[in-house]
């Protein structure tokens, strides 16, 4: 896969060398700094560069895409910096015999269920109101590293998802997705027969998980829309995910909102959550959103979670304007007392030129009734120079 990969894109430049092409792309820079408490009396400064590189090379249907950054530590060596990722590093044709478009090498995949990366091939079959899609390949290695998987047989992802809107009004989706990942493997301290710390190779196994999920949307122009997905997990025989959202707007200058969904979740490998005790969650929220007018829109959501013994409760205000938003929300039950207040605002002056922002929250938080209740206090404020439309300069602080 990886000579694949490689032939492909010196193809893809050999055949544009002598033809016009268009490049464009997008690099940004910045530099931030945190401090880190590693106890109470001792902490530690650091400043962080990130330079990030977008480019597209195009000609005719086609292109090569790539997106990477540089991270960067300026205050002290660690041991991980500097690291260099790649998201994007493939080749795209569009437009093949007018149906098909191929997609070969490391690029993002869109899934509910597992997203993220993969080293390998997307094909995608599109015909009037059908459409079909295939894609397998590699897992991406830690840190985004430029390195293929050397395992495929314990380290790949497979699926495809099938979709028509041949039905007026309507959208069906069936997918299908199987994902075999390798952890990595680490030296750990452990205790011999005689209670001596020895060093050992920690192996785990690959680990896999396949679902298969459907989709039903349907559409009223202008008055009512509805969106449901049901995810079944092949590996244990149930259901893993069901979700129902519905709109409705016919009103002038109101629409209703309508949540639901069910999660049976799962801990399939080595993780800290598995101290946790997890089940079974349900959860219901109803919500509308009223327009004064231009420039103020009013938004109300109440939802209750119901977990297996418990149940917890959640109520969000806020007003929308084109200055900025205020939010309240109200966390009550088994996930803890939360009363929070945010504002943001961000406004454009000299035509561009100027945007100054600046946010701030209130949160007070505590586990039960008769708990310590825990503040928080944040700041944040910035500034977005753009003297020329080719870049601009963004300055930000929070505490």
């Amino acid at each position: 896969m990886k000579k694949i990969i490689f032939y492909s894109i010196s193809l893809f430049f050999i055949v544009t060398s002598g033809y016009g092409q268009n490049l464009n792309g997008r690099f940004s820079s910045a530099i931030y700094s945190f401090e880190r408490f590693d106890s109470v009396d001792a902490s530690q400064t650091y400043f962080h560069a990130y330079e990030m590189l977008a480019l597209n090379l195009n000609k005719d249907n086609y292109s090569l895409r790539t997106y990477l950054n540089f991270e960067s530590d300026l205050s002290q060596d660690l041991k991980d910096y500097p690291r260099l990722r790649f998201y994007n590093l493939y080749f795209e044709a569009r437009k093949v015999l007018d149906a098909f478009t191929l997609k070969l090498g490391r690029q993002p995949i869109i899934n509910s269920v597992a997203g993220g990366l993969f080293d390998g091939i997307n094909v995608d079959f599109k015909k009037e109101d059908y459409k079909v899609t295939g894609y397998y390949g590699g897992n991406v290695p830690a840190y985004q590293k430029l390195e293929v998987t050397k395992n495929w047989n314990d380290d790949f992802i497979a699926g495809g998802k099938f979709v028509t809107t041949a039905l007026q009004d309507f959208r069906f989706g069936l997918s299908y997705i199987n994902k075999n990942f390798k952890s990595q493997e680490y030296m750990a301290t452990r205790l011999d027969a005689d209670l001596n710390p020895i060093q050992v190779l920690i192996e785990n196994k690959s680990n896999q998980y396949q679902f298969a999920s459907a989709e039903v949307s349907y559409e009223m122009p202008k008055t009512f829309t509805v969106d449901t997905r049901y995810d079944y997990d092949l590996n244990f025989m149930q259901t893993s995910k069901f979700e129902v959202y519905g709109t409705y707007d016919k009103p002038e200058k109101i629409d209703f909102n309508l949540y639901y969904n069910y999660r049976c979740p799962k801990i399939r490998y080595n993780s800290i959550f598995s101290v946790f005790d997890y089940g079974n969650t349900q959860e219901i929220e109803a919500g509308a959103n009223y327009k004064l007018n231009q420039i103020f829109t009013f938004t109300g959501k109440v939802a209750n979670v119901t977990y297996s013994d418990e149940n917890s409760q959640r109520i969000t205000v806020g007003a929308i304007t084109n200055y900025g938003s205020l939010t309240y929300r109200k966390n009550l039950g088994y996930a803890g007392e939360m009363d929070a207040v945010s504002l943001y605002s961000a406004y454009t002056f000299l035509e561009g030129f100027l945007t100054p922002s600046l946010g701030l929250s209130f949160t007070n938080y505590k586990l039960s009734d008769d708990a310590e209740t825990d503040n928080l206090t944040t700041l944040l404020a910035g500034v977005n120079i753009r003297p020329y439309r080719t870049y601009h300069l963004i300055f930000r602080a929070s505490i």
